[in-house]
């Protein structure tokens, strides 16, 4: 089946429907997904937004708290623009029929680790669902948009450009897994959106989906990547932890309650001057040291300084969350250690969404923006998502009123042919249990060598590892038949890869890169981003020119 359009997007999180909503103005838009619409990391964001709204806030405190958190490695003018457009972005998901919540008639702001003032925009603590549902309320009255779920995309389409004869990405190769066919989609611009990569970790707060998909994509494409080492835990995921993880969120902290070992003690006051609102690589690193010490297995998260009304009227969803698995959290205390949130690194993008392929933009967690340097500041997650989605529309407006690249003579990453793999054996249903055992131990080998601290021996032991089983499962992709857990296996070991490889280039300690070989910051040979890319010397990163 082949589907030719004006614009692609992959991924239905935040990022990929606010950046469909504003490209169907512009040209046929086909949005596909790789599960139902509403599956996206996107929901289960509990915090909120952050945006300089608060008479006491200015943007040059946001900035700075942004620096602080990233370690160094932030973009100084790509922080400063998501900062400056970060409040018009906001009003515009309100436009939307997002229902942020108000005290007096004015947004509630919350704050959270690493952040001097309130400035957190937030629904309750099921923010990210109440964003999602908005949206998509909007997509279904937009008539030039169409959504195929449960397609997951496989590869990018490549094709000559015919002045340079560069690759340029002429939209992807997909598995309709509800019907074992797949499909094609050629587009004049894709647009990748599909999330994280915290299924690489044994432990995480993601949904299943969050495989790496996009990034792996892209890196096999050519595509340049940055900063996948900066992968970063959130501190306080439930314990015992599901699969994803109950994600208990930073904003109860940022009401006043505070961490404590099992035998009540506080231990992150003198660890960092914000105490339990640290940024969240030094909390999460501090839990660590903590359990490693006593040999616990989780610490505790004290609300009792919250008033029980308040702590129920703001934190509904943590309250009932708790209720179903019999937890009294604001009585007794909540069980918590950290676990797998969010990837900083991603497909490098300028201050326009573009990647080093052309016709390819990146927005959301898929992307290395520059905003997030070596440790997210927490809530500018959906902000980024939301100001670089939005840039990429302008950018993608002044492509689509120039002429158009014929169609045809597509091929996909190695060169394959696309007519062959379209004759690919395809399934709906995996039966190799092969596949399950193996995404199981790059999930237990991610955790416990490429972790919260890390070592030189641990990444040298996963990088052979993981080499070893991408070898044996690219001798299967080649001769099996492929289904969606094949596909996403394939991105998990290429996504465990390239964060092996970013971190074993980095030595030093910084941000969510911890290592005991080099526990220092080197900023005279470090202070940079880890690049890397299959043919990084053939396909030129792009640039930051403004768009008109």
């Amino acid at each position: 089946m082949k589907h030719d359009v004006d614009i692609l997007v992959i991924g239905s999180g935040i990022a990929g429907l606010t950046f469909a909503l504003k490209a169907a103005r512009h040209g046929s838009v086909l949005l596909v997904t790789k599960k139902e619409r509403a599956d996206a990391n996107t929901n289960y964001a509990r915090g909120g937004v952050a945006a300089v709204l608060g008479e006491d806030d200015s943007s040059d405190l946001h900035v700075e708290d942004t620096l602080v958190a990233g370690a160094g490695l932030c973009h100084r003018d790509v922080v400063e623009i998501l900062v400056r457009e970060g409040p018009e972005r906001i009003r515009e998901l309100a436009r939307w029929g997002t229902r942020f919540d108000e005290e007096d008639g004015r947004l509630s702001l919350g704050r959270e680790g690493g952040h001097s003032r309130r400035r957190i925009v937030h629904s309750g603590d099921h923010t990210g669902r109440t964003i999602e549902n908005a949206l998509l309320e909007a997509v279904e009255a937009e008539a030039n948009l169409t959504v195929l779920e449960d397609h997951l995309a496989v590869d990018f389409l490549l094709g000559p450009d015919p002045t340079t004869r560069r690759p340029v990405c002429r939209g992807v190769l997909a598995l309709d897994h509800d019907l074992g066919r797949l499909v094609t989609v050629r587009a004049r611009v894709t647009f990748l959106a599909s999330g994280g990569c915290g299924h690489v970790y044994r432990h995480t707060t993601n949904p299943a989906i969050a495989t790496g998909d996009g990034s792996a994509m892209a890196y096999r494409a050519g595509a340049l990547v940055a900063n996948m080492e900066f992968i970063q835990f959130h501190p306080t995921a439930l314990y015992p932890t599901e699969d994803p993880a109950f994600l208990i969120s930073e904003a109860v902290r940022g009401e006043g309650a505070v961490l404590r070992t099992l035998d009540g003690r506080t231990f992150m006051d003198g660890t960092h001057p914000m105490g339990s609102l640290a940024p969240r690589d030094v909390v999460a690193r501090a839990i660590d040291a903590e359990l490693r010490r006593t040999g616990d297995r989780h610490v505790v998260l004290d609300p009792t300084s919250i008033p029980a009304d308040v702590f129920a009227s703001r934190f509904p969803a943590t309250v009932e969350g708790l209720g179903e698995r019999g937890i009294d959290g604001h009585a007794r205390g909540i069980p918590v250690v950290p676990a797998a949130h969010y990837a900083c690194g991603g497909v490098r993008t300028d201050l326009y969404a573009r990647t080093s392929i052309p016709s390819l933009y990146a927005a959301g967690e898929v992307a290395c923006t520059g905003v997030h340097g070596a440790n997210r500041l927490a809530s500018n997650s959906l902000l980024e998502a939301v100001v670089f989605s939005h840039r990429a529309s302008r950018a993608v407006e002044e492509v689509l009123r120039g002429p158009a690249l014929p169609f045809g003579n597509e091929w996909l990453p190695g060169g394959v042919a696309l007519e062959s793999a379209m004759n690919r054996t395809v399934a709906s249903v995996e039966d190799d249990a092969a596949v399950a055992r193996d995404r199981a131990t790059v999930r237990d080998l991610m955790w416990e060598s490429v972790g919260i601290v890390r070592s030189d021996a641990q990444l040298e032991d996963a990088a052979h590892r993981l080499a070893a089983l991408t070898a044996e499962n690219e001798a299967r992709w080649q001769e099996g038949t492929w289904t969606p857990d094949r596909i996403e296996l394939r991105n998990l070991l290429q996504t465990g890869e390239l964060i092996v490889a970013c971190a074993r280039l980095r030595l030093e300690s910084r941000g969510l890169h911890y290592t005991v070989d080099h526990p220092f910051r080197d900023n005279e040979r470090c202070l940079r981003d880890t690049v890397v890319g299959l043919r990084s010397a053939e396909v030129p990163f792009p640039g930051t020119a403004e768009v008109p």
